[in-house]
């Protein structure tokens, strides 16, 4: 059945939960290693980051499916939350200069 106007593009929707992404978040190891590296690069400037600093790491992917992959190395101790209360970020276990204050190894 046509659209209402004629030449319209259709449009398609997708099922509620159902999220594209990338081949990089496909596949879960490069996922991770990506991360690594990303930190490893920035660790001489700073040692806790953004979700939205992530955001450059997988640029076509959504926000919820980037941080998946986060709280994933969080689980796996590769990663570590840091919170001041009001934000909450995202580091290298170890990194940082609150790590030797914290007893973290």
């Amino acid at each position: 059945m046509p659209g209402i106007l004629s030449g319209a593009p259709a449009i398609t929707f997708k099922a509620k939960g159902e999220m594209k992404m990338s081949d990089l978040l496909d596949d879960k190891e490069a996922a991770e290693k990506a991360v690594v590296e990303f930190l490893t690069k920035k660790s001489k400037s700073k040692s806790k980051f953004y979700i939205k600093d992530f955001y450059k790491v997988f640029p076509d992917d959504k926000p919820r499916a980037i941080k998946n992959v986060l709280n994933k190395m969080v689980r796996d101790e590769v990663m570590e939350f840091w919170s001041s209360g009001s934000t909450t970020m995202y580091g290298l276990k170890g990194m940082g200069k609150q790590a030797g204050s914290e007893g973290e190894d």
